[in-house]
C-alpha cells in the first residue's frame, strides 16, 4: 500500500474492522516514512456488476461515479460524507441483490432518489432534475407537487 502523502510503501496497519455489514474491511494505516495516517477499504470484487446506460452502452458499476452524482445534489446541504457513503453502499447492495449481472442506470437512479427523498427534499429535487431530465419550470413544479 502506497502512502497517499509521500508515496512510500512502508506503511503499518494500526487498526482493522469490518464495515458495511461485513462486506468490507476498514484499515487505519500509518506511514513509517512521513508519519501521516490514512484509511483504506478492502472489498470483495467477486460479482462484476454492469450498468446498462440509456443509449444501450454498458459500463462497470462505479461507486465513485454514484458518489459524485450524489455529492453534486447535496452540495451546500447539511449532509455528511459518511451518510453519502451509506447511500452508495445501500444502492450497490440493492443492485447486487437483484442477482443480475446487468442493471439499468434507471434502476440505480430510482434507488438513489428513494433514499434522497427520505433525507433531504432539496437534494432529491436536484438529483431528480438531472436524472429525470427536467427541461423547464413546469417539470420542477410537477415533481414538487408529486
Amino acid at each position: 500500500m502506497h502512502c497517499p502523502f509521500c508515496n512510500s510503501t512502508a506503511t503499518a496497519v494500526l487498526e482493522s474492522r469490518m464495515v458495511e455489514e461485513g462486506s468490507a474491511i476498514r484499515r487505519r494505516r500509518q506511514c513509517s516514512k512521513c508519519g501521516k495516517r490514512f484509511t483504506t477499504y478492502e472489498r470483495v470484487r467477486g460479482n462484476a456488476l454492469w450498468v446498462v446506460k440509456k443509449d444501450g452502452r454498458r459500463e462497470p458499476f462505479d461507486r465513485e461515479k454514484v458518489k459524485r452524482g450524489i455529492i453534486r445534489s447535496v452540495e451546500k446541504r447539511p449532509i455528511s460524507l459518511s451518510l453519502i457513503d451509506d447511500i452508495v453502499e445501500q444502492v450497490e447492495r440493492e443492485m447486487l441483490r437483484m442477482q443480475k449481472e446487468e442493471v439499468s442506470s434507471k434502476a440505480i437512479g430510482r434507488a438513489i432518489l428513494k433514499r434522497l427523498k427520505k433525507i433531504d427534499k432539496v437534494a432529491w429535487l436536484r438529483f431528480a432534475s438531472v436524472y429525470l431530465e427536467f427541461e423547464d419550470l413546469e417539470d420542477f413544479a410537477r415533481a414538487i407537487k408529486t
